[in-house]
C-alpha cells in the first residue's frame, strides 16, 4: 500500500541527528548512546528497512552527515571523536579519536576533501582529508557552535554560536573574518536564503535573525515566531525555510515577506532535535525526543504565493495546517479541529 509520507521510524533511544542521502533514499541517524544507523525509506507500507549500525563512538552522537557524493558518513561524537563511514557498509574508514579538546557538537562537508566540525568550547576546525589534519583552527566564538553553513563556491564558512554571534571565516584564505554583533539568545540553526544573498539564522528566544551576504556585522531584519525558540531549520525553497522547536512544532515559515504560513507536522509536546529535507525537497524528515523519526510531505510549500498584504488574524489562534498529517500547532494543538474556519489541508 502507497502513503503519502514514509512510516516512522522507532529507536530505542533519542535520536539527537539525523541526515538525508543528498541522492538516494537513505536516512543516517545518531543517538545518545553514540549509535549511528543507516536506514532506507520508502512509501510503500512496511518497506522502511534497517541496513546497518555501528556502535564505535563511546559518548552521544551529535551529529551526521553525508558527503557531497553521497559515499562517505561523517559524524561527530560527545566523545570528541570525527569518524568517517561507508555508506554501503558502514565501515570505520577514517577515524580522528581527539579531534578537539572539548566534545564536539557539528560537523559540515564542504566537499569530497575538506569538512569542517566545530565544539562545545566554540573552537572550528576545518580538515583536509588529504592531509589528514587541521587546515584551519579558530577560537573566535565563546560558545558552542551549534550549526554550520558554507556559500555554494565552497569560500565563505558561516557559523552559529550560543554566544549570540555568527562567525564568518574565508576558507580559501584560511583566514577568520568577522564576528556579528551578539544578538539575543543562542543562535541555533544558519541557512543561506535567496539565492544566497541573505542569511537566516534562528535563536533560543524564538527569533528569526536576517543577515545581508555583505553585511555580517549586523542583522538586516528580525522576525519573532509565535514559537518557544527556533531549535532548528532547514530550506525548502529560496524563500520558505521549515524551522523545529521546544514546542513540538514544525513551522513553515515565509521570509522576506516574514510570514508564519503554517504546521507541517508535530511531535506532541516533545522538543526537536533535527529537520533534514530529501533531494527533490518533496519530503522533510524530524527527529524529537520522542525516539521517533517522522516524514512530512511538504511537497505544497513550493507553489504558495505569499504577498506583502498581511490579512488581520485573530491573535492566539491556530496554525494553519499545511499538511495532511498536520494537526494544529501553536498553543493548542486541537484547535484546529474545533475551529471551523480553518483549512484541514492545503
Amino acid at each position: 500500500r502507497l502513503r503519502d509520507t514514509p512510516e516512522d521510524i522507532c529507536f530505542e533511544a533519542t535520536a539527537n541527528t539525523i541526515a538525508l542521502h543528498p541522492v538516494r533514499p537513505l536516512l543516517a541517524a545518531g543517538d545518545v548512546d553514540g549509535d549511528v544507523y543507516l536506514y532506507s525509506y520508502s512509501c510503500t507500507e512496511g518497506e522502511n528497512r534497517q541496513l546497518w549500525s555501528s556502535g564505535h563512538h563511546l559518548k552521544s552522537c551529535r551529529d551526521v552527515a553525508f558527503s557531497e557524493d553521497g559515499q562517505k558518513l561523517f559524524t561527530v561524537s560527545k566523545d570528541k571523536a570525527v569518524h568517517i563511514l561507508t555508506v554501503e557498509e558502514g565501515r570505520l574508514e577514517t577515524r580522528f579519536p581527539k579531534a578537539h579538546g572539548s566534545a564536539l557538537n557539528c560537523v559540515l562537508p564542504i566537499d569530497n576533501h575538506i569538512f569542517a566540525t566545530g565544539d562545545d568550547g566554540g573552537a572550528l576546525k576545518v580538515w583536509d582529508l588529504r592531509k589528514g589534519d587541521a587546515i584551519l583552527e579558530a577560537h573566535q566564538q565563546e560558545e558552542y557552535i551549534s550549526a554550520m553553513a558554507v556559500d555554494g563556491n565552497g569560500k565563505i564558512l558561516l557559523t552559529a554560536s550560543g554566544d549570540g554571534t555568527l562567525g564568518v571565516f574565508n576558507l580559501k584564505r584560511r583566514r577568520f573574518e568577522l564576528l556579528s554583533e551578539p544578538q539575543n539568545g543562542d543562535l541555533t540553526s544558519v541557512v543561506l536564503l535567496k539565492v544566497g544573498v541573505k542569511v537566516a539564522c534562528g535563536s533560543s528566544e524564538g527569533t528569526v535573525y536576517l543577515f545581508n551576504w555583505d553585511g555580517f556585522g549586523a542583522a538586516s531584519d528580525r522576525f519573532a515566531l509565535r514559537a518557544e525558540s527556533v531549535d532548528c531549520m532547514v530550506p525548502i525553497t529560496d524563500s520558505i525555510v521549515c524551522v523545529g522547536s521546544m514546542d513540538g512544532v514544525i513551522r513553515a515559515v515565509n521570509i522576506l515577506p516574514n510570514r508564519v504560513l503554517g504546521c507541517v507536522g508535530q511531535h506532541l509536546g516533545e522538543p526537536i532535535e533535527q529537520l533534514a529535507v530529501a533531494p527533490g525537497r518533496q519530503l522533510l524528515a524530524s527527529c524529537a525526543h520522542d525516539q521517533k523519526v517522522k516524514f512530512w510531505d511538504v511537497s505544497a510549500l513550493a507553489g504558495l504565493v505569499v504577498d506583502d498584504y498581511r490579512k488581520k488574524k485573530k491573535k492566539g489562534g491556530p496554525l494553519r495546517a499545511l499538511s495532511g498529517k498536520a494537526a494544529g500547532g501553536g498553543e493548542d494543538f486541537f484547535a484546529d479541529l474545533r475551529d471551523g474556519d480553518e483549512p484541514e489541508a492545503a
